[in-house]
């Protein structure tokens, strides 16, 4: 008969739904985030100056020499990187080019020196739209050399 009991109490014993170890997790979670709350860094505000042109007493070296190439297409490379296309007449990728380095050179004291290099097919008209860009960057020491730089 105990043995009967036994399993009969065992039984018997439902214990259903816990409550407290439910609120205990509950409490241990929330204590987590309120620590984590805590460690959060705010983010601020980095004041960052960025580089731009400073006047200088003395030179600095700039390229010798800026090359501009027409080939016999009409494409104007400019130290062997090619600008705008060969249709496009006032060449505005090469104006722009030009004026950064002008005004760079500006900064730096330094001289633009620019030798056109143009094949012997090359359009004259190409050749007057460089020297039109040239002009509007306002670069005036130009050479002419005929055929491929070496």
């Amino acid at each position: 008969m105990k043995s009967r009991r036994k399993r009969k109490a065992s039984a018997e014993v439902n214990l259903g739904f816990q409550i407290a170890p439910m609120i205990d997790v509950v409490f241990v979670i929330m204590l987590y985030f309120m620590v984590m709350a805590g460690a959060v860094q705010v983010e601020n505000a980095h004041n960052t100056k960025l580089p731009g042109t400073v006047e200088t007493d003395q030179p600095v070296n700039l390229p010798d020499e800026i090359a501009i190439r027409i080939d016999d297409e009409g494409q104007v490379y400019l130290n062997d990187d090619p600008l705008d296309g060969p249709t496009v007449k006032l060449l505005p990728e090469l104006a722009n080019t030009l004026n950064q380095l002008r005004e760079s050179s500006d900064a730096t004291q330094s001289k633009v020196l620019v030798t056109i290099y143009a094949d012997e097919l090359a359009r004259y008209e190409r050749v007057i739209d460089v020297l039109d860009a040239l002009s509007r960057a306002k670069i005036s020491d130009v050479t002419f050399q005929a055929g491929s730089p070496e």
